[in-house]
């Protein structure tokens, strides 16, 4: 790992550090369909580090062998990606598999269909975590999503509870992809540099955020992507400021079982 390189983080976790606060690290990793290669090599990660990995699944997309693939994965922890991952926008409008035209008993029964099918692929320990596809669900969907058995929403950055209530939010802030760049894991230096920039305005702010998403996609991964994984744990691991979290720990007290 470059001293040089990754310095402007550690250089802010170690201020973090000083001010006495802890920085709550999770990952998600998303579009889960079947076991691979990809999948077997983010487990690896997470068995490394001793880091839990929340698991975004496909539903209607995933293949019962994976069934045995996360028996013998256990930090791997599933949740339910949307349904079909299929977007129902018009051309031009940004993808959506839950947006505003669509009907509420529509959306509901299809959230409740494909909820069935993980439960009955995976059993009861998935997590009561959703996931939308493009990160994205219209306000008036979220806030039915506790009526069908969801206690958490997980979105990007920006993503704010609405008027209309819904699940506790746990969103992720940093994705290590580049979607428009080539489907390509991003610069590890405008990584760091969007990490540092994040930690820096949080540690400004009175009652600012404390807990940090990384956001993975494994079966797009490559090595770029894989390595800035690896050296971000090992550096977060050993830094004092640091806490690696399990995404159960980010809901509300009672609601994970």
């Amino acid at each position: 790992m470059s001293a040089s390189l990754w310095s402007p983080l550690t250089q802010e976790l170690d201020r973090w550090h000083t001010a006495g606060r802890h920085l709550r690290l999770w990952l998600r990793d998303d579009d889960t369909v079947a076991p691979s290669a990809a999948l077997d090599r983010l487990a690896a990660s997470a068995g490394r580090f001793d880091m839990p990995v929340l698991l975004a699944i496909i539903p209607m997309l995933a293949e019962p062998a994976l069934a045995g693939a996360l028996r013998e994965h256990p930090l791997l922890l599933p949740c339910q990606h949307g349904c079909w991952h299929r977007n129902h926008e018009p051309a031009g409008a940004k993808k959506s598999e839950f947006g505003p035209d669509r009907s509420p008993h529509d959306v509901d029964a299809e959230i409740a269909q494909a909820r069935l099918r993980l439960l009955d692929l995976l059993g009861d320990h998935i997590l009561p975590i959703f996931v939308p596809p493009w990160n994205r669900i219209d306000a008036g969907h979220a806030a039915r999503l506790p009526s069908l058995g969801f206690m958490g929403l997980s979105c990007f950055r920006n993503r704010r509870q609405a008027p209309q209530g819904g699940p506790h939010l746990l969103n992720t802030h940093i994705d290590v992809m580049d979607w428009h760049g080539g489907r390509i894991g991003r610069r590890h230096d405008e990584l760091i540099a969007e990490t540092t920039d994040l930690l820096v305005q949080w540690r400004s702010e009175p009652r600012a955020a404390d807990t940090l998403g990384l956001l993975l996609h494994h079966r797009d991964h490559d090595e770029t992507a894989w390595t800035f994984l690896d050296r971000l744990l090992a550096l977060a691991g050993d830094h004092p400021a640091v806490v690696f979290t399990n995404p159960r720990d980010l809901l509300p007290p009672g609601s994970s079982s």
